[in-house]
């Protein structure tokens, strides 16, 4: 039970109690330390750790792991109860002991599949587990070619966004000077300009922010609550040879699954082909009689016999057969696509290359140069304002393009990377 003291001022003692205290200091800790920075590489554990589709794909192969055992094993035996030459008419009828042909039944049977059968299904489940492997390599790399392409994205509109607020604070500081030189004969229209451009400033900042909140979207998807962590350094790439790209596409992930694949129609093959050898079953059989009579015991085998294999076995062998040749038929055109689709993203990337090296070279220095003489002649009176901002926004646009190539020069080596199994 809770006391009310009544009339007692409010002080120190009762503004400043231990938990607000408590919440002062945590809030003053968050402006004073400096929030914590999120690694490729933890980010990437993250992404691995959580992601839902792992997950799912780590059970399906724990699923046909723990199934590869029984493939190979007999069926499971049967137990037969039942009776014999039972009468039902004459003085005997219905009773269990008083007609020597009568007996209680107690029976033992195996089915036992002829070996290549066995031996097909053992292989089968082998290669379904080595396909599960596969795919869980796959989703693995999609995953990481998730996280690198939002990471790359993320990265580059932070680096547009300092640019931005760069150009902003330039914006300011000629805003700020420019009522000094309208009072010393300048034309009012220049203020008038600067205030334009800040406003386009303004409406670029707005994209990015967008842009900025898309990106973070992508990255809580992979990462949860963490996506909105300050991202520390970018992805280490290491540019390969053209050449070694092209040697490394026979281990693409998802051309990796196709031994697996084929491996699985191949082993369904030989057990529709061991379908026509047939399989043969064993019953061990107890009968008891009238006490007046012996008991028997009996065993037999019993064996298929496949003679409707024109009807039966050869149209699912074939069946079959067609299905290993679909599996070859896709695996040759999905190596074709890949092989493809990599030499346009090596063109794409030598092409984005060469546009760097140019704006690196010689396009940035010549609009930085620019800008200086047509800021020159305006503080000489030579020029207006409008030839300074004009200039200025092509700075900004060759800039901002050059974030965009970095960034789709990254993402394709993130994707040439991603996609190469382990």
């Amino acid at each position: 039970m809770s006391t009310c003291h009544i009339g007692r001022p409010l002080g120190l003692h009762s503004a400043f109690t231990p938990c607000r205290i408590s919440a002062l200091l945590s809030l003053c800790l968050s402006f004073v330390l400096p929030a914590h920075a999120l690694s490729y590489a933890e980010a990437r554990q993250l992404a691995e750790r959580q992601n839902p589709g792992l997950h799912a794909q780590q059970s399906a192969l724990d699923g046909a792991s723990a199934a590869q055992p029984a493939a190979g094993t007999l069926p499971d035996p049967r137990l037969s109860l039942g009776i014999e030459n039972l009468p039902t008419s004459g003085m005997d009828r219905w009773s269990l002991t008083r007609d020597f042909m009568t007996m209680q039944r107690i029976a033992l049977m195996q089915e036992v599949p002829n070996q290549a059968k066995r031996a097909a299904r053992l292989e089968g489940a082998q290669a379904r587990t080595e396909r599960e492997r596969a795919m869980l390599q796959v989703q693995r790399l999609q995953v990481r070619q998730a996280l690198d392409l939002a990471w790359i994205t993320a990265r580059s509109i932070e680096d547009k966004r300092a640019l931005l607020r760069e150009l902003q604070a330039e914006n300011q500081r000629l805003q700020d000077t420019l009522p000094a030189r309208i009072a010393g004969g300048a034309p009012v229209a220049d203020l008038l300009m600067a205030r334009q451009e800040a406003l386009a400033l303004a409406d670029r900042a707005d994209e990015l922010q967008r842009d900025a909140e898309k990106a973070r979207a992508a990255l809580r998807r992979l990462l949860g609550p963490q996506g909105d962590e300050v991202l520390e350094g970018d992805i280490p790439l290491t540019e390969l040879p053209a050449e070694e790209f092209r040697t490394r596409l026979s281990h693409h992930a998802e051309l990796a699954v196709y031994p697996a694949m084929l491996a699985m129609a191949r082993a369904e093959l030989n057990e529709a082909n061991a379908e026509s050898k047939g399989d043969w079953a064993w019953e061990l059989a107890y009968s008891r009689r009238g006490a007046q009579w012996g008991d028997m015991l009996s065993f037999q085998l019993s064996f298929e016999l496949p003679w409707q294999k024109d009807r039966r076995q050869r149209p699912m062998t074939t069946a079959k057969q067609r299905d290993l040749e679909r599996i070859e038929a896709e695996r040759e055109e999905t190596e074709r696509r890949h092989r493809q689709e990599l030499e346009e993203e090596l063109a794409e990337l030598q092409s984005l290359g060469r546009q760097i090296e140019r704006l690196d070279g010689h396009a940035l220095p010549l609009a930085q140069d620019r800008v200086a003489l047509a800021l020159s002649n305006y503080q000489a009176g030579r020029a207006d304002l409008a030839a300074v901002l004009a200039v200025r926004s092509q700075v900004l646009e060759q800039r901002l393009r050059r974030i965009d190539l970095q960034a789709q020069r990254s993402g394709l080596l993130a994707r040439l990377h991603s996609l190469i199994a382990d």
